[in-house]
């Protein structure tokens, strides 16, 4: 009789486990979740922001239009993503900074541009949408190297097929934003 307690024991024990394994995916997916929110709270800013920008630099730098055509198409393929692909936002979110760059190079050689209220009042607010998604990004990463590091460790990588365990990409900036390049708009 009491073989059967401590086999009974056991099972209910190891049963415990692992719901408490299941519960930590599902856990640290929706802490994902939550913190891409964030981001792409951030991003549906700077979506509406980019149309205004882009219209201000065209009235200035007309004959720009192959630069200014790449920005709208880098913001429309952004927003086209599926909103639950991360890792496929993430890409073309980095497309799209990169893109971004090249408007404001531009008013390196229009003064005229990079004195306009318009234009200054546009790459202000942007500022402070990059500025959030800054923070954003750091609490994202912070959750997606939890999910990712309890996914692949010990117990929860023996556990990871059987709950549809799901990998994360980090939000990290592309190699060319992480050079030491000083822009200088006023």
């Amino acid at each position: 009789m009491s073989s059967i307690l401590i086999i009974l024991a056991f099972v209910v024990a190891l049963g415990f486990m692992i719901v408490a394994i299941f519960n930590r995916f599902v856990r640290n997916k929706n802490m994902v979740k939550d913190a891409w929110s964030n981001i792409d709270v951030a991003l549906k800013r700077r979506y509406d922001l980019i149309p205004n920008l882009v219209e201000t630099v065209k009235g200035y730098a007309s004959h720009e239009k192959e630069t200014l055509e790449k920005v709208i198409l880098a913001r429309n393929a952004a927003m086209a993503v599926p909103s639950g692909d991360i890792n496929k936002q993430i890409e073309a979110e980095n497309t799209l900074q990169k893109t971004l760059r090249s408007i404001f190079a531009l008013s390196e050689a229009y003064p005229d541009l990079k004195a306009n209220t318009n234009f200054l009042q546009l790459q202000d607010k942007l500022n402070e949408i990059e500025e959030n998604l800054e923070k954003a990004r750091r609490y994202y990463n912070g959750t997606v190297r939890e999910n990712n590091t309890y996914g692949e460790s010990f117990p929860g990588v023996l556990f990871a097929g059987m709950f549809n365990y799901q990998h994360f990409d980090y939000f990290e900036a592309e190699p060319e934003s992480r050079e030491n390049v000083k822009v200088d708009f006023s």
